[in-house]
């Protein structure tokens, strides 16, 4: 009895050719490419950050970013392979301020008070960082990023504007805004 061997290929897609229409800013490839990778991104975002929320966010800015930085990919490694390590790139930012959050939080509940008015306890402190924190994490990504750069690193608002690369009167306009969106969420808590 004869057998013949049925071998598979997987073929990829025309990776050359969605790369070139990515770079001409074509919409339908931007689409293309978030059809066949936006499974992969999300799947290592959400292991990276551990939040499917975050995930998420991180998934729709690498997507954003992409047209942009296509432009550096040089086409040693898969498109695919490209996109992962923006994921990571951009996750190493989520990371970072999710760790200042938490040691500024850790910190704030911590903190010992001179005087305390009400006789808050060290429990209500902790559930104080922790609705802190989690404000911090609704805000809009341009206005966390100022204020944890402004306000948790203490960076000067020409400093900040610089690593954003936005102008300074922008810096300060979103660390008001996110002062205020801050107030106001921590107000609806409850909190004074």
């Amino acid at each position: 009895m004869k057998t013949t061997t049925l071998t598979l290929a997987f073929l990829e897609p025309d990776a050359q050719s969605l790369v070139d229409r990515l770079r001409r800013q074509e919409r339908s490839a931007l689409a293309e490419a978030y059809d066949l990778y936006h499974g992969s991104v999300r799947a290592l975002a959400t292991r990276v950050v551990g939040d499917e929320a975050l995930a998420e966010d991180l998934l729709q800015e690498v997507f954003v970013a992409l047209p942009q930085a296509i432009h550096r990919f040089e086409g040693r490694a898969q498109l695919k392979t490209f996109l992962l390590s923006m994921v990571l790139n951009h996750a190493k930012h989520y990371v970072r301020a999710a760790a200042r959050r938490r040691a500024m939080a850790s910190r704030f509940g911590r903190e010992p008070r001179a005087v305390s008015l009400d006789g808050e306890s060290e429990a209500s402190r902790s559930e104080i960082a922790r609705l802190l924190e989690r404000a911090l994490d609704e805000l809009p990504l341009e206005q966390r990023a100022a204020f944890v750069l402004l306000e948790l690193e203490e960076r000067t608002s020409v400093e900040a504007a610089e690593i954003v690369g936005i102008p300074e009167a922008t810096m300060r306009t979103r660390l008001f805004h996110a002062k205020r969106k801050l107030r106001e969420r921590l107000e609806e808590w409850g909190m004074r």
